[in-house]
């Protein structure tokens, strides 16, 4: 006799399309206060560490933002600072491509008999359109730039009070179960924010290595800005694979225009995915312990409904809410499904 509870589909659809309309009009609340979640579980084991060196509990907690905010201005001022200088030269590359498209425009008109006069029409009709939608997008851009700088500044203050208050907070998680298992909500609580920290510092050392190694592949190949498209090419390796084709497309543009030659497009390809290669089979085997890793269609679909419910901001966080969905998976039997569905094992049928 079949024992098993049946599952309500039914119940279960209800409460995911419940669940996304909460996370779609609340985006504004949930996106800074994620953020600050997770960056909290990141900073928490040096906070502990500080607080154990009689350290203030405020002031520890201080002392991590700190920290942090050196590291990301740290990384902007030099993304920033390439990308001004990407800027200077914007005039000789804006030659360089005059002179491809007049080149491109002869040959359409000798071989396709397509007269130059009617190209600048199909590039007026295209150039207008751009315009008419780039001044929507630009509107768009202002408004989301000043409500994402408002929800920026709320950010390290949710850090530091989520810090300050972390027992608190433990404690009325904990008080939502039954006593006999609020000792094991507490395991998988302190294991998640360890192997998250572990993890996040495992990514970082992937990320710093990943970008070295990109930047000095395309020095090598005399690429300009070579440690701007490097950073950049490292930090969009968080989306599986499109990450550093898209990290890819703009040096190769820019290689071909400086050097009017397929080879260095085709040696920035060369040195992308020699990289990623390494990053793939060495790096991140090494730098990581435990690899919080959750199947392709899983991250994918995860990226997509990311990108749904919170934009580019839901595309960054939705990959770490499932890796730590997939790791507490892991630890309970009662979401052993759950760990299945999205595990990366093989099994044979």
């Amino acid at each position: 006799m079949d024992t098993q509870p049946k599952v309500d589909w039914l119940k279960l659809l209800l409460y995911v399309v419940l669940v996304a309309a909460l996370l779609y009009f609340g985006r504004n609340l949930f996106i800074p206060l994620s953020f600050s979640l997770l960056i909290s579980f990141i900073l928490y084991p040096v906070c502990k560490w500080l607080e154990r060196k009689k350290l203030p509990r405020w002031a520890a907690i201080g002392t991590c933002l700190l920290l942090l905010l050196g590291a990301v201005g740290a990384v902007a001022w030099l993304l920033i600072r390439q990308m001004i200088s990407f800027t200077a030269e914007w005039p000789g590359l804006e030659a360089k491509l005059i002179a491809i498209w007049e080149n491109i425009s002869s040959y359409l008109e000798s071989n396709y008999s397509i007269e130059s006069g009617r190209q600048k029409e199909w590039l007026q009709g295209i150039a207008s359109d751009a315009a008419s939608t780039a001044f929507g997008v630009v509107q768009g851009v202002i408004y989301t730039s000043a409500v994402s700088m408002v929800l920026l500044l709320l950010i390290p203050v949710y850090i530091a009070l989520i810090l300050y208050y972390r027992e608190q907070l433990a404690k009325a998680l904990f008080l939502l179960f039954r006593e006999t298992e609020q000792q094991k909500i507490r395991q998988i609580l302190q294991e998640t924010i360890i192997t998250y920290y572990n993890f996040i510092k495992g990514m970082a050392i992937v990320y710093l290595v990943v970008a070295v190694m990109n930047s000095v592949g395309l020095l090598v190949l005399g690429i300009p800005h070579a440690i701007f498209f490097g950073v950049v090419a490292s930090v969009l390796t968080f989306i599986p694979y499109v990450g550093i084709t898209i990290g890819a497309i703009l040096p190769m543009a820019v290689a071909w225009v400086t050097y009017d030659s397929i080879w260095y497009p085709l040696g920035v390809i060369l040195v992308f995915g020699v990289v990623q290669y390494l990053e793939a089979n060495l790096i991140f085997p090494w730098a990581v312990s435990y690899r919080l890793r959750v199947n392709m269609l899983f991250t994918l679909l995860a990226i997509v409904a990311g990108g749904i419910l919170w934009g580019a901001s839901g595309m960054i966080l939705f990959i770490p809410f499932l890796a730590i969905l997939k790791l507490i998976a892991d630890k309970h039997e009662q979401m052993q499904v759950v760990s299945i569905l999205l595990g990366n094992e093989k099994q044979q049928l």
